[in-house]
């Protein structure tokens, strides 16, 4: 059957700066080519709003609000029409969501998406407020998924009360991210693409700036920002400030490896794949990936991508030869295509809202 969703997201319209849009874009086409609606109900903030790149869906609705009050008698419509509403973590006004859907009278399934589950965990663990989640926690909701699994899962149950949880991963779009000519500023042996993190330094001093040391006639790059004055650069290490989402295809087209680092309180948690990962591998580009619990059940180390635990792991796999690097990327293409596209994330929304909507 056809189904009617509304979505209370943190954002859709912008993909500066975070990954919920490019994950709802892939996730919305998918839906749409099925024959589903979506309704997506997006606080309009001037940060995102200065950086906007999507006003447009097909299949659906994308409503900006600058005030909930403003907005509330037109979401508890969409919320009595609705088969799912689903509200997602840092949505600005998920608390109020949630308060209007156990007010309203509705058959709808609803559904609590924790996409951002290491970070509402380690929040938890130390005590601190979730802004998202209200007093009940998570108990209300008719089915919670997460974007990360393992032992996350029972925590969510543990923890917040969720009844049923399940996972819906990571993807990502084949239209968006795919194989691209060469750009000559984006030329590497070696890439990273991230945002500079404090947790995540430790794992880069010796994934990619030591081996930028040791190999000075190899070419680094590094895309990102917030990067501090005092990064230990090498002459052999080139860095583009920003590199909009537009452009990620290009950047990772143009590398003959790319280093995945996951953010420490990610890869504490294990099971959940960065966004980067699967955009790199849909790029025909092979990585080169830190090691975190679960990784194996995304890829095959070895033959579909390449964990690096020391800085010889890194100096190693850049000695492969193009035999050995392209069959790589080919077969994390071919897995990437097989297993993690927005399509396949679509199918198992679709059967995870069929059997909640299901009569018992």
């Amino acid at each position: 059957m056809t189904l009617r969703l509304v979505i209370f997201g943190l954002t859709v319209s912008s993909s500066w700066g975070n990954g919920h849009a490019t994950l709802w874009r892939g996730l919305w086409r998918a839906l749409a080519s099925r024959g589903h609606t979506v309704t997506f109900f997006e606080r309009d903030v001037p940060y995102y709003a200065e950086h906007r790149d999507c006003t447009q869906l097909p299949g659906g609705e994308l409503l900006l609000y600058d005030d909930w009050d403003k907005v509330r008698t037109r979401a508890a419509q969409e919320i009595r029409a609705a088969d799912a509403v689903i509200v997602t973590s840092y949505c600005a006004d998920a608390t109020a969501a949630m308060q209007l859907m156990a007010d309203s009278d509705t058959r709808a399934a609803q559904v609590f998406y924790d996409m951002d589950t290491p970070v509402t965990l380690e929040a938890l663990r130390a005590g601190r407020c979730v802004p998202y989640i209200g007093a009940r926690g998570l108990r209300d909701f008719d089915l919670v998924l997460s974007y990360t699994g393992g032992a996350s899962l029972q925590e969510l149950r543990d923890r917040l009360g969720a009844r049923r949880v399940a996972t819906l991963y990571g993807h990502v779009d084949p239209q968006v991210h795919r194989r691209v000519p060469l750009v000559e500023s984006f030329r590497a042996d070696l890439s990273y693409l991230g945002t500079y993190a404090a947790g995540r330094q430790a794992a880069l001093q010796a994934l990619f700036i030591e081996p930028a040391r040791r190999l000075p006639s190899r070419a680094f790059l590094i895309g990102g920002a917030q990067y501090p004055a005092d990064f230990p650069w090498t002459d052999s290490i080139r860095f583009a400030r920003h590199v909009p989402p537009p452009e990620h295809p290009a950047f990772f087209s143009s590398s003959r490896f790319t280093l995945n680092v996951t953010r420490k309180v990610m890869a504490d948690n294990g099971h959940c794949p960065p966004g980067r990962l699967f955009e790199a591998a849909a790029c025909g580009t092979p990585v080169i990936s830190d090691w975190w619990d679960g990784l194996d059940a995304f890829y095959e180390p070895g033959r579909e991508i390449l964990v690096a635990r020391t800085t010889e792991d890194v100096i190693a796999a850049m000695e492969l030869t193009d035999a050995e690097r392209a069959r790589i990327a080919t077969a994390a293409l071919e897995r990437t295509l097989a297993d993690h596209t927005s399509a396949h994330r679509a199918l198992e929304l679709e059967a995870l809202l069929d059997e909640t909507l299901a009569p018992a």
